[in-house]
């Protein structure tokens, strides 16, 4: 969700007064929480004892030797279209597996839950991403406040399609061992928060239910677009609010690279031996990875939605790289998936569903056919990561 938006922050000079909030002060996020719910949400680089412990308990639970299937979902807007025939075509091709860990930010949290739950929802990510224009993510409001758009549209959505039925699906998977987490960001801390949706689906009451709802409209809320999204929280005894946007403000994919970070040291002090548990990462990036050459009209409009999408797209590719460190650190097997550069986007809107259609295909025929994961990051060769011996294997 990008086209054009940017540029109307311009527009916001004009705004009207902002609201009185009473945030969350700084030292506090770790004792806060929402809803009265406890151990449902890490901030990046700052794991806690209880989601380490919890990722230890997966690793005990796994038989030594088997390899495990990860996937990471990415942001990309209207993007996600490829995503969700990728994944479409994956499940037709019959060697879709059963993912141990699913991870969503931005479009890639609405995609996440469906592809956590696996291809029985694949006719509803088709629904979602090819059915649909702007109109049914968003509305222009005016006076511009705190975004030029509302995302009452989006909202109504999510609520139609994230219903108790879906919920308490994911919850029994969650019993099984299996985890879904979603990423929003702390505008406030500028941290990744990383909320574990099979624990609050695990809940099972209406709170759950909304709060499943607003995590994924938050990681959807392009800030200047969309307004925040305030989460009530509770800390010392008083109520507090937080502002949240969209994920991919931190991270344009993530894994579980900050939780890891705690977990290696619990896992020494517990003198646990996991050179058994290995594992297979899926990336679907939704958008591209390669630079797109493009004449860059002389106006303010084009050159600051060029500017964006450099940046966005520098931003994805980097976050990847990361990802690919961590996996041969460990007993991962890095498999990404991107739009290629070959296809070029004649999008007339924000969300088109002709172009949004023409993704769709794209992503299910190369999954449907069988499809080549890439092995390294964009910028890499295969042969010169295997040959090199400073590289970790």
């Amino acid at each position: 969700m990008k086209r054009h938006y940017w540029i109307i922050a311009v527009v916001l000079v004009l705004s009207g007064c902002a609201t009185v909030r009473h945030a969350l002060p700084e030292g506090m996020q770790d004792c806060a929480t929402v809803s009265g719910m406890k151990d449902i949400r890490v901030y990046s680089g700052n794991p806690t004892e209880y989601f380490r412990k919890d990722l230890i308990s997966l690793i005990d639970a796994k038989v030594p030797g088997r390899e495990y299937s990860m996937l990471a979902i990415s942001g990309g807007g209207a993007n996600g279209a490829y995503g969700a025939g990728l994944l479409k075509g994956w499940t037709r091709s019959g060697t879709r597996p059963v993912f141990t860990v699913v991870t969503g930010i931005s479009t890639g949290a609405i995609i996440a839950p469906f592809a956590f739950l696996g291809g029985d929802y694949d006719g509803a990510l088709e629904k979602f991403y090819t059915q649909y224009s702007t109109k049914d993510i968003m509305t222009i409001t005016l006076p511009f406040v705190n975004s030029f758009a509302s995302p009452r549209p989006l909202k109504k959505n999510i609520d139609k399609y994230f219903d108790m039925a879906l919920l308490k699906e994911i919850a029994s998977e969650y019993s099984k061992g299996r985890r879904l987490y979603i990423g929003t960001a702390n505008l406030d801390a500028q941290k990744l928060v990383i909320w574990d949706m099979g624990k609050i689906a695990s809940i099972g009451d209406d709170r759950a239910l909304a709060l499943f709802r607003q995590v994924i409209l938050a990681s959807s809320s392009i800030p200047v677009a969309f307004p925040p999204v305030y989460f009530k929280v509770e800390s010392e005894g008083k109520t507090y609010d937080e502002m949240h946007v969209d994920g991919g403000v931190v991270k344009q994919v993530f894994f579980l690279y900050e939780v890891a970070q705690g977990m290696g040291k619990a896992i020494k002090e517990r003198r646990s031996d996991i050179r058994g548990f290995r594992y297979k990462i899926y990336i679907i990036r939704n958008g591209y990875a390669d630079s797109i050459w493009k004449e860059v009209p002389n106006d303010l409009s084009a050159i600051a939605e060029r500017t964006m999408d450099t940046m966005i797209n520098a931003q994805g590719v980097g976050d990847i790289y990361q990802l690919y460190a961590f996996s041969k650190l460990g007993n991962g097997d890095f498999n990404l998936a991107y739009i290629p550069a070959t296809h070029i986007s004649n999008a007339r809107e924000p969300f088109d569903p002709v172009e949004m259609r023409k993704l769709f295909a794209l992503g299910y025929d190369e999954a449907a056919a069988g499809y080549n994961w890439k092995k390294v990051p964009p910028g890499f060769s295969l042969e010169e990561t295997t040959n090199n011996p400073e590289i970790p294997r």
